[in-house]
């Protein structure tokens, strides 16, 4: 596979983790905001019953601040690269599974009233949506290209001197950083420092 081939499937890879750590944790997020139980305390005629709803954010309190944080650090494996990155998605991975497993607890626990099923169920899907985006990260994340990374100047691997241009000292001069600040002069002017 060619370099630009694989520059392709490596951003069409990051595009896919961070779409599914940004779905899984949203959908977790939206789902523990919705009322997972609704608990009915009948009182004296004539009055009504209180019904008393109850999300799964005040059931689990954590769970839509590891959710927000998931759906964050998502957003962070664009501006992330190598060892770094991957080190992200292992984090992701552990958030979406903590997600995920307040999910399951709401699934399973007996917390009263009448439970609605399919709120913690989409927690736990959001939950290992997240968790599969971090995890392919941390795997496969480190050779992905990094955001901008087209738009960084080439480093230098030899001095102007050495092909007979420039200053013979080296970039490291003052006069290099002389160039610069003459070419932001020339764009102040109003001219094009590039052209010959």
């Amino acid at each position: 596979m060619r370099g630009g081939e694989r520059s392709v499937v490596g951003r069409r890879a990051l595009a896919y983790a961070v779409v599914l750590c940004l779905a899984g944790a949203g959908l977790a997020l939206w789902a523990a905001t919705r009322s997972w139980s609704v608990e009915l305390t009948l009182r004296p005629a004539p009055l009504p019953p209180v019904r008393d709803a109850r999300s799964g954010a005040s059931l689990l309190p954590w769970l839509p601040a590891l959710a927000l944080v998931t759906l964050a650090g998502g957003g962070a494996v664009l501006a992330t690269r190598g060892r770094l990155r991957r080190a992200l998605g292992v984090l992701l991975g552990a958030l979406g599974l903590a997600v995920a497993a307040g999910g399951g607890y709401g699934l399973v626990a007996d917390v009263g009233g009448v439970v609605s099923r399919q709120w913690p169920t989409l927690c736990l899907l959001g939950g290992l949506l997240a968790a599969a985006g971090g995890w392919w990260t941390a795997v496969r994340g480190g050779a992905w290209p990094a955001m901008g990374a087209r738009y960084e100047r080439p480093a230098r691997t030899a001095p102007a001197a050495a092909s007979g241009q420039g200053d013979p000292a080296g970039p490291s001069t003052p006069l290099a950083g002389r160039r610069t600040t003459e070419a932001w002069d020339a764009l102040d002017r109003g001219e094009d420092p590039t052209a010959d």
